[in-house]
């Protein structure tokens, strides 16, 4: 067996840039089409429901991405498994960009979320690496490259839409993932697996994982409840906006020149939402020195306050304003909360582990996203508030249910 200093490299500063930055433009391909599904539906001339199935089944992909897919990282060379699932990501967009109908967007879609897991491995790889009284910091720091990923993916493919038409959007997002597969390709360390078992073996590991671990069971429902309402906002956001918000994008359009697209405007908010990658790095250093249970139950009450505030804002830009800041601070203080609770569990373990609790946060956000577009369907903005206020409410009584249980981990960790 090799030495823990040849197996794991040293996270240099520069290797740490490299990787959150790397994670960012990554992930964006999950987010690109959420602010698009108005463009899309229209395109295909479909129903919006129908067109929320392009992000739903986007979240499925990485969800089963990760499922099936990551947990190799545990038992193969993770630099060559991630170069691997790249270049699938990227033949998968080329495949949404020249999409003849909506079910073939559906499939490229579910292709592009299954392959572009790899923040996934990179995550885990930074928990690795960093030195334990830095753990929090790091994955902080490469979480808010992730964020930043999420949030700026809408103002960019707001943009894209209003002057190039959405098709280009994929297009773009290819070529960016071919120029992140050279970077990774010459910059990004080899880590030596440890897990000498078979792949069978490996996968009935995490029913253990999850039988043996109260801890990482809490966070992943926890996780998974957060993401939800993360999701039923950010997939309605566009059809509100396209509905209640026309005079104001009109007058924002001969006031400020911008596109006069709700896409582009739902777009402008995840650079508002943007302070919920701000909220993860402070996040990480507070969960190296402060009880996290305490922290968590004042960022899952913001969520709760988040979408009160949004039921009030259905013809407000001011009242989103507010809602997305709240919002997204605590999904994902939330969020960097419990993998850094997760990641101090079993060192050699952590890429199942991850896989656990990031597969259950996904099908989460699925959900939300189906609640959220089903709501929106009968019930318009009231019913998707409504789905965000009872889908935290029930995050913070589960989290209150299990205070001492929580407790109990953390002085065991």
């Amino acid at each position: 067996m090799k030495s823990p200093r040849a197996a794991h490299p040293e996270l240099t500063q520069p290797l740490l840039w490299v990787m959150a930055i790397a994670t960012g433009l990554i992930v964006a391909n999950l987010y690109y089409n959420q602010p698009l599904l108005g463009a899309i539906a229209s395109s295909y001339h479909v129903s919006s429901a129908k067109a929320g199935q392009v992000a739903m089944l986007t979240q499925m992909g990485y969800a089963a991405g990760m499922l099936f897919i990551a947990p190799l990282a545990d038992m193969q060379k993770r630099k060559r498994l991630i170069m691997l699932c790249l270049a699938i990501a990227i033949i998968s967009l080329l495949g949404a960009a020249t999409a003849a109908n909506i079910n073939v967007l559906i499939i490229a879609s579910f292709l592009t979320g299954i392959f572009s897991l790899i923040p996934q491995l990179l995550v885990p790889m930074t928990a690795h690496l960093a030195k334990p009284a830095e753990r929090g910091r790091k994955i902080g720091f490469v979480m808010s490259g992730l964020l930043l990923g999420i949030l700026l993916s809408r103002v960019i493919s707001g943009v894209v839409d209003s002057y190039l038409g959405w098709r280009a959007m994929f297009y773009i997002a290819a070529g960016i993932m071919v120029i992140i597969w050279l970077l990774l390709f010459f910059l990004l360390p080899e880590v030596e697996p440890e897990y000498k078992g078979r792949y069978k073996s490996l996968m009935r590991s995490m029913l253990t994982l999850i039988g043996d671990e109260p801890a990482l069971r809490i966070a992943a429902v926890r996780g998974a409840l957060c993401f939800a309402c993360f999701s039923a906002f950010w997939t309605t956001l566009v059809f509100l906006l396209g509905q209640n918000f026309k005079p104001a994008i009109l007058w924002l359009h001969s006031f400020l020149h911008i596109p006069a697209s709700a896409s582009f405007v739902a777009g402008l908010f995840g650079l508002i939402g943007a302070s919920g990658a701000l909220a993860a790095g402070i996040m990480g250093r507070l969960s190296d020195r402060m009880d996290a249970y305490k922290l968590s139950t004042f960022t899952l009450l913001l969520i709760v306050l988040s979408f009160i505030v949004f039921i009030f804002s259905g013809h407000s830009f001011f009242g989103l304003i507010i809602g997305v800041i709240v919002m997204d601070m605590g999904v994902q203080a939330t969020h960097i909360s419990n993998q850094t609770l997760i990641f101090a569990l079993k060192p050699e373990a952590r890429n199942r582990i991850n896989t656990i609790y990031m597969v259950t946060y996904f099908i989460g956000g699925s959900i939300g996203t189906l609640l959220a577009s089903q709501a929106w369907k009968y019930w318009q903005w009231n019913g998707v508030c409504l789905v965000g206020i009872l889908l935290s409410t029930i995050a913070i009584v589960f989290h209150l249910f299990n205070q001492k249980t929580i407790q109990k981990i953390r002085q065991g960790v």
